[in-house]
């Protein structure tokens, strides 16, 4: 799959509302929870003691809900590319929330809807609502707005 190509800020401004798209799935592991523990120092048991995890309140170790946000990232570029700007950064978010839990072994993607796009000096800045969903849940594991600044 593809990521949808943008191109400029004038296209960009015409989807305000609009759903961009999905990344593909991706599989979260419980290595990548173990480095996440390790990088952030976040070594609760529900993500790393999988024996006991097994008998907590999910059933399985889950990753952290920032480890999800993290994917961001990773799986943003996969839904759609926007040209006509030499840089952008990652301003801010808005919103999140971390509403269902992604346990170690689930597959895990990104949906995008653009909510926002404003003029700024050099540019513009953007706010897009991220969607992270797991395979068959029965709501998202995290609804986050993000904020980009892209400069011309």
């Amino acid at each position: 799959m593809s990521p949808r190509t943008i191109n400029g800020a004038e296209e960009l401004k015409t989807l305000v509302g609009e759903h961009l798209g999905y990344s593909p799935y991706v599989n979260v592991t419980q290595e990548q929870v173990n480095q996440f523990a390790e990088a952030t120092g976040d070594h609760q048991w529900i993500h790393i003691d999988v024996e006991r995890a097994k008998a907590g309140p999910f059933g399985a170790p889950i990753a952290h809900g920032y480890l999800t946000l993290s994917m961001g990232p990773m799986l943003y570029p996969q839904v759609v590319q926007i040209t006509g700007f030499s840089m952008g950064v990652n301003y801010g978010a808005n919103k999140i929330r971390f509403m269902s839990p992604v346990k170690v072994g689930s597959n895990l993607r990104l949906g995008v809807k653009l909510l926002e796009v404003s003029d700024i000096p050099g540019g513009i800045q953007s706010t897009m609502e991220f969607t992270f969903e797991c395979e068959g849940a029965d709501k998202p594991s995290c609804v986050a707005e993000i904020i980009f600044r892209s400069y011309i």
